[in-house]
């Protein structure tokens, strides 16, 4: 399957018209629902297996952010042989109480991972998160990147973004 093809069927799946607001505050006329992606086992296999190939060398962790990321985490995961680290948004008061579950994210290289990217809040607060866990932390991967100033919010923080597809190989597939 080509990078127009898989494209194609992500904007054909999930690619909503309307108005929605956005996690920023922003209010937005197109909304990609990406539980639609990740919720298509085919799918959602397919865009792991090219995700892959864009982890950067050395990563020893991937870290799925809640909600969106953890399917996304987990596929890739699943093609990269490597262990997966589900992060809250905060941690929970019972149980391990942890804000990292799954793999030790301490003095390791992670890669955060995430489904949609739209102003790189959630990256860079989680982000800050797993470095005072002691993560080495200087990437993320996402499936889409809506290029609305997100890549530039994650450099300001040392973050370099990857992503997969961009809001324009979606509008190019159309």
């Amino acid at each position: 399957m080509t990078s127009s093809d898989l494209a194609r069927q992500v904007r054909d799946v999930s690619r909503l018209t309307g108005e929605f607001v956005l996690r920023s505050g922003r209010t937005a006329t197109e909304y990609f629902d990406k539980y639609q992606f990740e919720s298509d086992p085919v799918l959602l296999d397919r865009l792991a297996e090219q995700m892959a190939v864009l982890i950067p060398e050395g990563t020893e962790v991937l870290a799925g952010l809640e909600m969106g990321g953890i399917a996304v985490v987990t596929a890739l995961g699943r093609h990269a042989g490597l262990p997966c680290a589900f992060v809250r948004k905060q941690a929970k008061a019972y149980g391990t109480a942890r804000l990292a579950e799954g793999a030790e994210v301490a003095g390791r290289r992670v890669l955060i991972v995430e489904d949609v990217v739209t102003s790189g809040g959630q990256v860079v607060l989680s982000t800050k998160d797993l470095r005072k866990l002691g993560a080495h932390v200087d990437h993320a991967l996402c499936v889409l990147d809506r290029q609305e100033g997100g890549a530039e919010s994650l450099a300001a923080e040392g973050i370099k973004l990857r992503a997969l597809l961009t809001r324009a190989d979606l509008e190019a597939a159309a």
